[in-house]
């Protein structure tokens, strides 16, 4: 049970969370760009085995230099009390917390890149135990705090096409070609990939050489966990001769740390990954699936004894995706998450199958738009620690033990809790395609008066195998605080309501989703506060690709913004990052083999109907829908005299909004083309 210290600590923040409320008093100012610079939230938390202390990433943004800053915090969790572990204009990821409790490894920068780090947490001391030339990630802890395991590029020759002759002394010649060969060879966010291969090292926790375990020229980079004598590695890979292509496979191994014998110990059509080891090395819990070939497929979580043999389903009739499995102290129950409408779900699982719910206010880690998603750790003494969010606020650490939940952290309390915010409420209604339910969520500008008139946004999630929530999102605090009704919906294709409603799209998108939409936006209409004349759209990645969709099916919106959209199937499946994963999963054959099939689905197809003034707004960085396809997009509305312009954001990849200023630009740039089309001076205001 919590010590009474432990209740008297989160009493204490409970009365300075509602001391902070009970300030407001008079509605205070809106949420404003300026605003999005001093939000903070948590991530990634780490329990000790003994229950007592958690660890956990505080991310803040940093103004003078434009980029998000992440570092570690150390909370006692009976006085509330913290202490940083580290500080300062860092980006510090992948901690992990050494099963004794007493120091936790992570990565961070030196002077050439990023490195392996520990610091011990009784005494103010850290090291910096390797000098590596490619970053390490997958940091794990052997059992008995010996040794740690890390996953690392290790690198291969470029291929050459030929030969030049010697350049003389002095010369300046242009850069030697580059030599392309893989099918796989670029990423989003990161640019065209290193020659090599991921492999796993293990080096000694107190610093010492690292030793590669794994070889071969496969990429070895799906979790990575100890044997329970430390023996052992179980690690996840695509180790098939064609996995360039077969990018839905893989296995898990065992790797042997002396001889790096490699012993296969799940063999289907499907990825089997992270590996989770039972606190007595007997059993070994895994999420996986056997591939269809579906748009959508859920993991399944699974267990079996640690030879590979006794596979079994936990949780055959669950029909949600499991997430994360992490065994508890006792290795009686497994605890996972899941998302559920909306919402992300804490769960423990006994080896029976019976499921216990544990929370459901997990998340608030996206900050830009409300995507569900969440972090969290399981400790010793049963207690469980996560990151939990509301539609007001983003992500918290909350602190729990049997489904009795408290948040321990407040870290946006004295910015947001004096911030007049716009309420979210949710809605559900019927599509008029087929009578299916539809959950969606309304935000309304503070100062809502439901007798009056407002512009109403309709924003549009991406995916499209994703899913929304009351989520906190400071663009649709954004828009709300310009004056707009802001709705957003999971239409046909979202996750977080089963398989079945997921593949509704299935070959099959953009499609009756549009209809799922156009539904939700009639469904606020008739609450009688939305002006009819002032509607609005816009989405990003698949909801730019709907919103592109939307314009050409109706006219009912005064104008729309399109933000990195998929416009020409046939040139997105060629020119993507993972060119065989959309052909094989999202198409039922090759573009050459059925090009009407991806024309049917184009936004292109429809652009001789579009009359709606449409802008465009992409990264220039963008590998997973290429600017080309947003180039497309202008040019052919131009070429039909629909008022549009485009929106190029340097640098940035597919999330458009690395940088924070980035998130900003965004959001004025699509306020202002809205407002330069309302028909009126100040229609946003009224």
């Amino acid at each position: 049970m919590m010590t009474s210290r432990r209740i008297a600590g989160f009493a204490l923040l409970s009365c300075l969370c509602l001391a902070s409320l009970a300030a407001r008093g008079a509605p205070g100012p809106v949420f404003a760009p300026e605003d999005v610079f001093q939000l903070r939230y948590a991530s990634h938390p780490l329990v000790d085995n003994r229950g007592e202390r958690l660890l956990y990433l505080r991310h803040s943004m940093d103004i003078m230099r434009d980029r998000s800053r992440s570092n570690l915090w150390l909370l006692d969790i009976d006085s509330g009390e913290e202490t940083p572990v580290t500080t300062g204009a860092k980006n510090v990821s992948g901690a992990v917390l050494s099963p004794q409790g007493d120091r936790v490894a992570y990565i961070d920068r030196d002077d050439i890149g990023s490195q392996l780090f520990v610091t011990w947490l009784d005494v103010p001391r850290t090291a910096q135990l390797t000098r590596l030339p490619v970053k390490p990630s997958q940091l794990a802890w052997s059992p008995d705090g010996q040794w740690l395991a890390f996953s690392m590029r290790v690198a291969a020759d470029a291929p050459t096409m030929g030969s030049l002759p010697r350049a003389p002394q002095g010369a300046e010649w242009a850069n030697s070609p580059v030599i392309v060969d893989r099918t796989l060879y670029r990423d989003d966010g990161s640019g065209n990939r290193d020659h090599g291969f991921t492999q796993v090292f293990i080096m000694p926790a107190e610093g010492g050489s690292p030793r590669q375990v794994t070889s071969g020229d496969f990429h070895h980079g799906g979790g990575i966990a100890w044997a329970a004598d430390g023996s052992a590695l179980f690690v996840s890979a695509n180790r098939d001769p064609d996995w360039e292509m077969r990018i839905g496979n893989s296995e898990i191994y065992r790797v042997d740390i002396a001889t790096g014998a490699i012993t296969a110990l799940t063999e289907r059509d499907g990825p089997d990954s992270h590996p989770v080891v039972s606190p007595d090395g007997k059993r070994i819990a895994f999420l996986g699936y056997d591939d269809q070939r579906l748009g959508y497929q859920r993991n399944h979580l699974y267990v079996m004894n640690a030879d590979g043999s006794g596979r079994r389903d936990l949780l055959p009739d669950l029909d949600r995706s499991a997430q994360d499995p992490q065994w508890s102290a006792d290795g009686r129950h497994i605890l996972f998450s899941y998302d559920d409408r909306g919402d992300t779900v804490l769960a423990a699982v006994d080896l029976s199958g019976n499921i216990d719910e544990l929370a459901r206010d997990l998340g608030g880690l996206s900050l830009g738009r409300p995507y569900t998603g969440a972090n969290f750790a399981v400790g010793g003494k049963g207690v469980y620690a996560y990151t939990s969010g509301s539609a007001a606020a983003p992500a918290d650490i909350s602190v729990g033990r049997r489904g009795k939940n408290q948040r321990v952290t407040a870290l946006n309390d004295n910015l947001l809790g004096y911030r007049d915010l716009a309420p979210v409420q949710e809605l559900w209604l019927k599509s008029g395609h087929d009578g299916r339910d539809i959950q969606a969520w309304v935000a309304t500008p503070p100062g809502f008066d439901p007798q009056k008139k407002y512009p109403l946004i309709l924003e549009i999630h991406g995916g499209p195998f994703a899913a929304y929530g009351p989520h906190f999102a400071a663009e649709i605090q954004l828009y709300a605080a310009a004056g707009y009704v802001v709705l957003y919906a999971n239409p046909r294709g979202s996750t977080s309501y089963g398989e079945d409603f997921a593949n509704q799209i299935h070959h099959n998108y953009p499609s009756q989703d549009y209809d799922d939409l156009m539904s939700a936006v009639d469904a606020v209409i008739a609450r009688g506060y939305v002006d009819t004349d002032q509607l609005y759209v816009t989405g990003g990645s698949g909801g730019g690709t709907l919103t592109a969709w939307i314009v050409g099916n109706t006219d009912r919106f005064r104008a729309a913004v399109v933000a990195k959209p998929v416009i020409n199937w046939t040139s997105f499946v060629l020119t993507s990052d993972v060119p065989p994963y959309f052909a094989q999963y999202w198409f039922g054959a090759m573009p050459w083999d059925d090009p009407d099939a991806y024309w049917r689905r184009s936004p292109l197809s429809l652009v001789g109907k579009v009359n709606t003034p449409t802008m465009l707004l992409t990264g220039e960085a963008d590998l997973r829908t290429p600017i080309a396809e947003t180039e497309q997009y202008y040019q052919a509305l131009k070429m039909r005299g629909i008022d549009t312009a485009m929106v190029r954001m340097p640098g940035a990849s597919h999330s458009i909004y690395k940088r924070p200023s980035q998130l900003l630009g965004k959001v004025a740039a699509i306020l202002e083309w809205f407002r330069r089309h309302a028909g009126q001076e100040e229609a946003a205001q009224e």
